[in-house]
């Protein structure tokens, strides 16, 4: 994988989430609609997370996320953030937050 420096590191804004709303897209089994709050405000983001994880369990989780992509059309949805996951050859597992942590909080 190609390096990057520092500076295009620091381009990244990645922020602390939590989903508030969680709704399967008609058509696919992978991409599930969110609304996370950003503690400022809402943004709508659709997320390939729907094998490994049903709605109900998405709500209220504290997660990160990328704030600052353009946004994109996805299954004729606007993706307003990208969230951040890990997934090895077995199972996926969303990058969250173990403490009281405030809404909009940058990671660094």
């Amino acid at each position: 994988m190609e390096t990057i420096n520092f500076e295009d590191f620091t381009k990244i804004d990645l922020r602390v989430a939590m989903i508030r709303e969680a709704t399967r897209v008609d058509g696919s089994s992978k991409i599930i609609k969110l609304v996370i709050d950003l503690g400022s405000e809402k943004r709508q983001v659709l997320a390939g997370v729907g094998e490994y994880y049903s709605p109900e369990e998405l709500i209220d989780k504290k997660i990160v996320v990328v704030v600052n992509l353009l946004p994109r059309k996805i299954m004729g949805f606007d993706s307003e953030a990208m969230v951040l996951a890990v997934k090895d050859s077995k199972d996926l597992s969303l990058l969250n937050i173990d403490k009281e942590i405030e809404l909009g909080s940058r990671v660094s």
